[in-house]
C-alpha cells in the first residue's frame, strides 16, 4: 500500500496536531500521561506514514534500524533511573545532531551523483551540518558534567570568546564556499569547526548553569531536525523541529529569567568556582555550625503549625522521594500543613523535582512553584531541605561577590528553624559554598537522605 502526496501530507498535519496537544499536556503534572500518549500517537502515525512513501523501495535496512532502535531504547528506558535522566536526555540530543550531520553528508554525495544538487539545498546542507555538529559535541561535554565524568566547574582560557568568534568566522566562511563551488571539502572543513565549536561552547559552562544547557541543546536539536526536513523534503520533520526548537529556546530563556542570568552570559560565559574572600561565608566560616539528629528535627516538626520541604538533587540520588511521600502523609494526618517548594532550576534538568514527587504519588496540588510559595517562608516553623543547596543560597541575595549573586531562590532562611539535609559539606553543583549553613536559625542534618526520611518518620512515630 502506498500512500499520495496529497494524503501523506494531511496524515502528516494530524500528527503535527498530535504533537503540538502532547506539548500542551506537558506544561501541567496532571495532564503529562495525557500528553506523552499525543505525542507517542503522533509519532507512531508519522512513522507508518513515511514508510509508506512511494520513494520507498526497500525495507530491510529500515527495518533493521528500527528493531535495533527500538531493542535499545527500551532496554534503556527499563533500566535507566530518574536521577539520570538529564544526562541521558543530552545524550539523545547528540544522537539527533549525529543524524543531521550524516543525512547532510549522504543527501550531499546522493545528489551530487544524481546531479540535482542546487543553492538553496547546498544552504540547507551546510546549516544542517553545521547545527548538528554543535549539538552532538556540545551534548557530549554536556553528558560528561551532568555524569561527572568531567569536572563541573567551568573551564575558562582568556581569549575564549574571540577564538570562537574567529572559528565562527571561518566555519561561515567554508561553508560559503562549499555553496558556491560544490565542494565536500569544505563541507568537511566546516562541520568540523562546527564540532570544535560544540566543545568550546560547552565546557566553560559550570554546573549551576547546566539545566539552561540541556533545554538550549534541546532547542539545538530540534533546528537540526529542522534543517534536515528542509534537505529531505518532509514537512512533519519541518514542524516537529521547529517545535521543538521553539519550546527549547523559550524554556531556556524561562529558566534564564529565573536565574536572572543573560542568556548570552550563560552561553558565552563560565560560572561557579569558590566563594570569593569577602563573602558572607568566608566570614561566618569561623562561627561552626550546627548539627543535630534526625530526633531533634523530627522534634520540632511534630510542634510545628506548618512545614515547606524543600526537595533538590540530593533527593534524587538517595531515590527518597517515597521516603518523603511517608513523611509528608504522616505530618498532614497530624494536622500540620505540609507543602513542596520547587525552584525552576532544581536537579539537573527543568521539572526533575516535579516529575519524582509525581512518582511517589504526593498530590499535585501539594506542589508549588517558587513564585507561589516564596512568600509563605516567612510564616513558616520548619524548613525541610532534602539535598537542596544552590538554590537556597542567602548570598544570591546578599553577596555581591557570590557567583549566584542576582539569582532568585527560595527563600527557605526566613522560616522560623531550617534543617538541611546532606551527606557532607561538600558545596552544590556550582561550586559555590552555602552561607545558610551558618545561620542561627539553620541546622544540619548529615546522612543519606533516604536514610534521613526513614529515620524522621521512626522518631515521629514513636511519639505518636
Amino acid at each position: 500500500m502506498e500512500l499520495s502526496q496529497d494524503l501523506s501530507a494531511a496524515i502528516y498535519l494530524a500528527a503535527t496536531v498530535l504533537f503540538i496537544f502532547g506539548l500542551k499536556g506537558l506544561s501541567s503534572p496532571r495532564t503529562a500521561l495525557r500528553g506523552n500518549l499525543f505525542a507517542m500517537l503522533g509519532m507512531a502515525i508519522a512513522v507508518v506514514t513515511t514508510l509508506l512513501n512511494p520513494q520507498v523501495q526497500s525495507y530491510g535496512w529500515i527495518l533493521g534500524g528500527l528493531a535495533i532502535g527500538a531493542l535499545i531504547g527500551v532496554t534503556i528506558a527499563l533500566r535507566i533511573k530518574m536521577t539520570s535522566m538529564p544526562q541521558l536526555v543530552a545524550c539523545l540530543h547528540s544522537f539527533v545532531g549525529l543524524s543531521a550531520v550524516l543525512v547532510a553528508f549522504g543527501t550531499f554525495f546522493l545528489h551530487q551523483m544524481n546531479g540535482h544538487l542546487n543553492t538553496v539545498t547546498l544552504i540547507e546542507l551546510a546549516a544542517g551540518s553545521m547545527i548538528g555538529a554543535i549539538t552532538f559535541t556540545g551534548s557530549l561535554i554536556a553528558f560528561g558534567k551532568l555524569q561527572e565524568l568531567i569536572t563541573s566547574n567551568p573551564l575558562i582560557f582568556k581569549g575564549q570568546h574571540f577564538l570562537n568568534l574567529i572559528l565562527a568566522v571561518v566555519m561561515v566562511a567554508f561553508s560559503v564556499s562549499f555553496v558556491m563551488n560544490h565542494d565536500w571539502v569544505a563541507l568537511g572543513v566546516t562541520t568540523a569547526i562546527a564540532f570544535l565549536l560544540g566543545f568550546l561552547l560547552i565546557l566553560p559552562i559550570g554546573g549551576a548553569d547546566m539545566p539552561v544547557v540541556v533545554s538550549m541543546l534541546n532547542s539545538y536539536s530540534g533546528w537540526a531536525a529542522a534543517a534536515t526536513g528542509f534537505t529531505l523534503e518532509n514537512n512533519l520533520l519541518i514542524t516537529t523541529g521547529a517545535l521543538v526548537g521553539s519550546s527549547g529556546a523559550i524554556l531556556s530563556y524561562i529558566m534564564c529569567t529565573a536565574m536572572n542570568r543573560s542568556f548570552f552570559s550563560v552561553i558565552l560565559g563560565g560560572f561557579g568556582g569558590e566563594a570569593g574572600e569577602g563573602s558572607t561565608l568566608s566570614q561566618s566560616v569561623k562561627k561552626g555550625i550546627k548539627s543535630v539528629s534526625a530526633e531533634d528535627a523530627a522534634f520540632a516538626m511534630e510542634n510545628s503549625s506548618k512545614v515547606i520541604i524543600v526537595p533538590g538533587y540530593g533527593m534524587a540520588v538517595a531515590q527518597a522521594q517515597h521516603a518523603l511521600k511517608d513523611l509528608y502523609f504522616h505530618l498532614k494526618e497530624r494536622g500540620i500543613e505540609m507543602k513542596f517548594a520547587i525552584h525552576p532550576v532544581a536537579g539537573r534538568m527543568p521539572g526533575h523535582m516535579n516529575v519524582l514527587l509525581a512518582e511517589s504519588e504526593i498530590p499535585y496540588d501539594a506542589v508549588q512553584e517558587m513564585e507561589e510559595i516564596n512568600h509563605e517562608f516567612s510564616t513558616t516553623d520548619v524548613a525541610l531541605v532534602i539535598g537542596a543547596n544552590d538554590v537556597v543560597n542567602p548570598d544570591a541575595k546578599t553577596n555581591k561577590s557570590s557567583p549566584l549573586y542576582g539569582m532568585p531562590i527560595l527563600d527557605a532562611f526566613k522560616a522560623k528553624q531550617v534543617y538541611v539535609v546532606k551527606r557532607s559539606m561538600k558545596p552544590g553543583y556550582a561550586g559555590v559554598d552555602n552561607a545558610l549553613f551558618y545561620y542561627d536559625n539553620c541546622s544540619l542534618i548529615f546522612g543519606d537522605a533516604k536514610q534521613v526520611c526513614e529515620n524522621l518518620l521512626a522518631a515521629l512515630s514513636c511519639s505518636t
